[in-house]
């Protein structure tokens, strides 16, 4: 992933466009040292559009992720939590 400052990309956002788009990259624009925004391409914004609506019948998992859920465990700071559940 290529940076550049927010100066810098206003001073030739076309290129930098062009350059995401024909790279298939990505491009983070900094403000004063720290990233502010990231360029890209349309085809990777829709597909991660997409994946955030993705959902999935729990019988569609694969077996090794059900067993990696199930072998999670919660950390103990929120144990409070599950009085929440015995109240149901």
């Amino acid at each position: 992933m290529d940076t550049v400052t927010a100066t810098e990309f206003q001073r030739r956002p076309g290129e930098y466009q062009h350059r995401v788009v024909s790279r298939r990259t990505s491009l983070t624009i900094t403000s004063h040292g720290r990233p502010q925004v990231v360029l890209v391409p349309v085809e990777e914004y829709e597909r991660l559009k997409r994946r955030d609506r993705e959902a999935f019948l729990t019988s569609e998992l694969p077996e090794e992720i059900v067993q990696a859920i199930a072998a999670t465990r919660m950390d103990p700071r929120h144990d409070h939590l599950d009085a929440e559940l015995d109240d149901t």
